[in-house]
């Protein structure tokens, strides 16, 4: 449901998606930031592309409960998702979905 309602109006998330305003986030968890969707790679800033991020549950929760706090300079407009329990649930789907 948070996927549906807050991520899918930029990502999709099926495997072989198309990129949408943001990159399609299947396989994301575990894989590095800014380099994983070759397609997607000239979009991406300058920061997340040098952050040697990887996305694991606690990237993640950071990341999604305010982008540009996590990683300032980043491209993503998103203002987060606010509520834990929410960002806990997409993190669990982002998990299972590779």
């Amino acid at each position: 449901k948070v996927f549906k309602s807050q991520c899918l109006r930029c990502h999709t998330i099926d495997e072989g998606g198309k990129n949408k305003v943001g990159p399609n986030l299947f396989g994301v968890f575990g894989a590095t930031a800014g380099v994983r969707v070759a397609s997607f790679a000239k979009r991406h800033s300058k920061v997340m592309k040098e952050s040697g991020i990887v996305w694991d549950e606690k990237t993640l929760d950071g990341y999604l409960a305010n982008p540009k706090k996590f990683l300032p300079k980043n491209r993503m407009s998103y203002g987060g998702v606010k509520k834990d329990g929410d960002r806990e649930n997409l993190i669990a789907y982002l998990k299972t979905v590779k």
